[in-house]
Protein backbone atom coordinates (compact mmCIF):
# COMPACT_ATOMS: atom_id res chain seq x y z
CA UNK A 1 0.00 0.00 0.00
CA UNK A 2 2.92 2.17 0.60
CA UNK A 3 4.14 1.85 -2.73
CA UNK A 4 0.03 2.92 -3.84
CA UNK A 5 0.63 6.03 -2.07
CA UNK A 6 4.07 6.74 -3.29
CA UNK A 7 3.19 6.36 -7.04
CA UNK A 8 -0.58 8.98 -6.28
CA UNK A 9 2.06 11.48 -4.40
CA UNK A 10 1.36 14.17 -6.57
CA UNK A 11 -2.20 13.58 -7.55
CA UNK A 12 -4.71 15.58 -5.21
CA UNK A 13 -8.61 16.75 -5.62
CA UNK A 14 -7.31 20.14 -4.28
CA UNK A 15 -9.57 22.65 -3.48
CA UNK A 16 -11.55 23.94 -6.64
CA UNK A 17 -14.47 21.43 -5.81
CA UNK A 18 -14.90 22.08 -1.81
CA UNK A 19 -18.24 22.62 -0.55
CA UNK A 20 -16.72 26.13 0.07
CA UNK A 21 -16.19 27.33 -3.34
CA UNK A 22 -19.41 26.21 -4.78
CA UNK A 23 -21.39 29.59 -5.57
CA UNK A 24 -24.65 28.46 -4.23
CA UNK A 25 -22.81 27.86 -0.86
CA UNK A 26 -20.82 31.66 -0.83
CA UNK A 27 -21.45 34.17 2.09
CA UNK A 28 -19.99 36.14 4.42
CA UNK A 29 -17.06 34.52 6.52
CA UNK A 30 -18.12 35.58 9.94
CA UNK A 31 -17.82 32.04 11.89
CA UNK A 32 -14.78 31.05 13.89
CA UNK A 33 -15.01 27.63 13.89
CA UNK A 34 -12.73 25.74 16.33
CA UNK A 35 -11.90 22.50 18.22
CA UNK A 36 -10.26 21.87 21.63
CA UNK A 37 -9.28 18.18 20.01
CA UNK A 38 -6.81 20.30 17.43
CA UNK A 39 -6.13 23.69 15.99
CA UNK A 40 -6.00 24.81 12.52
CA UNK A 41 -3.41 22.96 10.03
CA UNK A 42 -2.64 21.10 12.92
CA UNK A 43 -2.70 17.11 12.82
CA UNK A 44 -6.11 15.74 13.59
CA UNK A 45 -5.76 13.08 16.86
CA UNK A 46 -5.50 9.29 15.94
CA UNK A 47 -9.14 8.62 18.08
CA UNK A 48 -11.04 10.92 15.30
CA UNK A 49 -9.44 8.64 12.56
CA UNK A 50 -10.84 6.18 10.81
CA UNK A 51 -11.05 2.53 12.32
CA UNK A 52 -9.24 1.07 9.72
CA UNK A 53 -6.10 2.96 10.44
CA UNK A 54 -6.66 2.47 14.12
CA UNK A 55 -8.81 5.34 14.81
CA UNK A 56 -12.28 5.38 16.84
CA UNK A 57 -14.12 7.28 13.62
CA UNK A 58 -14.87 9.61 16.74
CA UNK A 59 -15.85 13.26 15.14
CA UNK A 60 -13.84 15.93 16.76
CA UNK A 61 -15.53 18.29 19.54
CA UNK A 62 -15.79 21.64 17.17
CA UNK A 63 -17.53 25.11 18.19
CA UNK A 64 -17.92 28.38 16.55
CA UNK A 65 -19.20 32.03 17.47
CA UNK A 66 -23.30 33.22 17.29
CA UNK A 67 -23.50 33.81 13.51
CA UNK A 68 -25.02 37.48 12.90
CA UNK A 69 -28.63 37.42 12.49
CA UNK A 70 -31.73 34.83 12.29
CA UNK A 71 -30.44 31.56 11.49
CA UNK A 72 -32.61 28.62 10.75
CA UNK A 73 -30.54 26.05 10.75
CA UNK A 74 -26.38 25.11 9.77
CA UNK A 75 -25.11 22.84 7.49
CA UNK A 76 -21.51 20.91 8.25
CA UNK A 77 -19.68 19.22 5.06
CA UNK A 78 -16.56 17.78 6.14
CA UNK A 79 -13.86 17.00 2.94
CA UNK A 80 -10.54 15.59 2.34
CA UNK A 81 -8.68 17.88 -0.16
CA UNK A 82 -5.76 15.74 -1.16
CA UNK A 83 -7.50 12.21 -1.52
CA UNK A 84 -6.24 10.99 -5.25
CA UNK A 85 -9.07 11.75 -6.82
CA UNK A 86 -10.68 14.47 -9.19
CA UNK A 87 -12.83 15.56 -6.59
CA UNK A 88 -12.62 16.31 -2.57
CA UNK A 89 -13.95 13.06 -0.55
CA UNK A 90 -17.13 13.31 1.29
CA UNK A 91 -16.76 12.44 5.04
CA UNK A 92 -19.59 14.10 6.81
CA UNK A 93 -22.67 15.64 5.64
CA UNK A 94 -24.85 16.91 8.32
CA UNK A 95 -27.80 19.60 9.28
CA UNK A 96 -28.04 21.35 12.20
CA UNK A 97 -30.93 22.67 14.53
CA UNK A 98 -28.86 25.38 16.60
CA UNK A 99 -32.35 25.26 18.89
CA UNK A 100 -31.66 21.92 19.89
CA UNK A 101 -28.14 21.89 20.63
CA UNK A 102 -27.53 20.84 23.90
CA UNK A 103 -24.59 23.87 24.60
CA UNK A 104 -25.36 26.76 21.33
CA UNK A 105 -22.04 27.13 19.41
CA UNK A 106 -20.99 23.42 20.50
CA UNK A 107 -21.20 19.56 19.43
CA UNK A 108 -19.11 17.41 21.72
CA UNK A 109 -16.61 14.88 20.58
CA UNK A 110 -18.35 12.11 18.88
CA UNK A 111 -21.55 14.11 18.06
CA UNK A 112 -22.11 13.43 14.50
CA UNK A 113 -22.14 9.59 14.73
CA UNK A 114 -24.68 7.48 12.32
CA UNK A 115 -26.46 5.71 15.28
CA UNK A 116 -26.52 8.61 17.74
CA UNK A 117 -26.26 11.57 16.95
CA UNK A 118 -26.02 14.41 19.29
CA UNK A 119 -29.39 16.68 19.68
CA UNK A 120 -30.59 18.61 16.65
CA UNK A 121 -28.18 16.65 14.40
CA UNK A 122 -29.32 15.11 11.35
CA UNK A 123 -26.85 13.33 9.62
CA UNK A 124 -27.26 12.68 5.57
CA UNK A 125 -25.13 10.67 3.06
CA UNK A 126 -21.14 10.88 3.09
CA UNK A 127 -18.88 9.30 0.45
CA UNK A 128 -19.34 5.78 2.35
CA UNK A 129 -22.63 5.40 4.45
CA UNK A 130 -23.86 8.02 6.93
CA UNK A 131 -22.32 10.03 9.95
CA UNK A 132 -18.47 10.99 10.60
CA UNK A 133 -15.53 8.95 8.95
CA UNK A 134 -12.15 9.72 10.19
CA UNK A 135 -9.60 10.23 8.24
CA UNK A 136 -7.67 6.96 6.38
CA UNK A 137 -5.60 7.96 3.64
CA UNK A 138 -3.79 5.93 1.60
CA UNK A 139 -0.25 4.87 3.13
CA UNK A 140 2.71 6.83 1.78
CA UNK A 141 0.68 9.19 -0.14
CA UNK A 142 1.75 12.31 1.99
CA UNK A 143 -0.44 14.47 4.42
CA UNK A 144 -4.08 15.10 3.88
CA UNK A 145 -5.90 17.96 4.53
CA UNK A 146 -9.55 17.60 6.50
CA UNK A 147 -11.46 20.39 6.61
CA UNK A 148 -14.49 21.03 8.32
CA UNK A 149 -17.23 24.03 6.61
CA UNK A 150 -19.69 25.35 8.90
CA UNK A 151 -22.39 26.97 6.86
CA UNK A 152 -25.34 29.43 8.90
CA UNK A 153 -28.37 28.92 6.53
CA UNK A 154 -31.20 32.04 6.49
CA UNK A 155 -34.00 29.27 5.85
CA UNK A 156 -34.32 25.08 7.12
CA UNK A 157 -33.55 22.87 4.27
CA UNK A 158 -36.21 20.68 5.66
CA UNK A 159 -38.75 23.70 4.96
CA UNK A 160 -37.55 24.35 1.40
CA UNK A 161 -37.46 19.98 0.38
CA UNK A 162 -38.63 16.72 0.71
CA UNK A 163 -36.66 15.75 3.02
CA UNK A 164 -36.76 12.08 1.86
CA UNK A 165 -35.27 13.16 -1.39
CA UNK A 166 -32.36 14.79 0.54
CA UNK A 167 -31.68 11.54 2.79
CA UNK A 168 -31.54 9.71 -0.50
CA UNK A 169 -29.39 12.33 -2.40
CA UNK A 170 -25.86 11.82 -2.67
CA UNK A 171 -23.63 14.28 -1.32
CA UNK A 172 -22.69 16.20 -4.08
CA UNK A 173 -26.16 16.28 -5.61
CA UNK A 174 -27.66 17.77 -2.63
CA UNK A 175 -24.92 20.60 -2.12
CA UNK A 176 -25.92 21.36 -5.46
CA UNK A 177 -29.32 21.34 -5.09
CA UNK A 178 -29.14 23.90 -2.34
CA UNK A 179 -31.14 26.94 -2.07
CA UNK A 180 -31.24 28.56 1.00
CA UNK A 181 -29.11 31.66 1.91
CA UNK A 182 -25.68 31.61 3.12
CA UNK A 183 -25.59 34.22 5.85
CA UNK A 184 -22.11 33.10 7.35
CA UNK A 185 -19.25 30.63 7.37
CA UNK A 186 -16.28 29.08 8.27
CA UNK A 187 -14.11 26.59 7.98
CA UNK A 188 -11.05 24.52 10.35
CA UNK A 189 -8.58 22.40 9.00
CA UNK A 190 -6.77 19.49 9.88
CA UNK A 191 -4.05 17.28 8.79
CA UNK A 192 -3.91 13.14 8.77
CA UNK A 193 -0.76 11.14 7.38
CA UNK A 194 -0.16 7.28 7.26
Amino acid sequence: MTLLGKIMTNRRAGETQLAWNRPNLSGPELLTLTSQDFVEGAPIPLEHAGRRVGGKDLSPCLTWNQPPGDIAQLLLVIEDIDVPMTRPFVHGVSLIDPTLLDSPGHLPGGALSAREPAAGVRMLRSGVGRGYRGPGPIKGHGPHRYTFQLFALADAVDSTSDMTEVDRARPRAFLASLAVPVVARGRLTGTFER
